[in-house]
């Protein structure tokens, strides 16, 4: 991955330097952080792609156990979803890495120890269970939304229930839900940032680190220009996806 990388990366390295150092920024800083600084944008796509790509198969099981798990599965999705919504991201990133340490010896006789050294294995974990129950309760209230003889409909062409979901309500649920459930993915792009408390070099992990170096504030001007820029691109991807996949509700306005 790194061999085929590593030319792309050069090729945007050369090109950030360009850009920077025509808007008059430190020359001297670019030429020792800037290829680094794009290697830690790599690893905050890496953890975002992985954390909400996962996330979101952690949350359509948990979205349907909401409406049709009855009072138990239904309590339980409830109180997983309430749990990561209700507490800071960094105290759960925290009790995950170092608490972890704490279960050495449990974790290696079960072969899990591997997993939980890492730092950037327990960032995507932590991630992905905070960012699954969000995507859980946007996709519940996309579900909801839909008129309820949606499934009637469906059963009546002799689809069982999983089948109805799958083939019927779950592609209009993830139309309704496709606006928030970016702004979500946002959110995780800028959260992110705090995998670098756990010596994970993300982007924000490279900028302390030369900060930490150069005592030069420039460096964080850089990250703000780099998330900003994720971001923008994000947002257009997701314009141009709401467009093509509800083209239906906007000719129907």
């Amino acid at each position: 991955m790194q061999a085929l990388l590593g030319p792309v990366l050069d090729a945007l390295g050369a090109g950030f330097l360009q850009i920077m150092g025509l808007i008059g920024l430190n020359t001297d800083l670019m030429q020792r952080y800037g290829l680094r600084f794009l290697g830690g944008v790599w690893v905050t796509i890496e953890l975002v792609v992985l954390s909400v790509g996962i996330g979101m198969l952690l949350a359509w099981p948990l979205a349907i156990a909401r409406v049709e798990g009855g009072k138990v599965l239904s309590r339980l999705a409830f109180g997983y979803s309430y749990f990561f919504r209700g507490t800071p991201l960094l105290a759960q990133t925290f009790l995950v890495y170092y608490g972890a340490g704490q279960f050495r010896e449990e974790l290696t006789a079960l072969g899990l120890w591997w997993f939980f050294r890492e730092a950037f294995y327990c960032a995507v974990l932590t991630f992905t269970l905070n960012t699954a129950a969000y995507q859980s309760e946007i996709l519940r209230g996309a579900i909801q939304t839909l008129p309820a003889g949606q499934m009637e409909a469906a059963k009546s062409l002799g689809l069982s229930k999983l089948k109805a979901y799958w083939t019927v309500i779950m592609p209009q649920a993830a139309g309704i839900g496709l606006r928030p459930l970016g702004n979500e993915l946002i959110l995780m792009i800028k959260s992110s940032a705090i995998a670098s408390v756990i010596t994970v070099y993300d982007l924000m992990g490279v900028t302390r680190l030369a900060f930490s170096r150069s005592y030069d504030m420039e460096v964080y001007l850089w990250a703000a220009v780099l998330y900003l820029m994720m971001v923008e691109i994000v947002r257009r991807v997701w314009n141009v996806l709401e467009r093509r996949l509800n083209r239906h509700l906007l000719v129907s306005r």
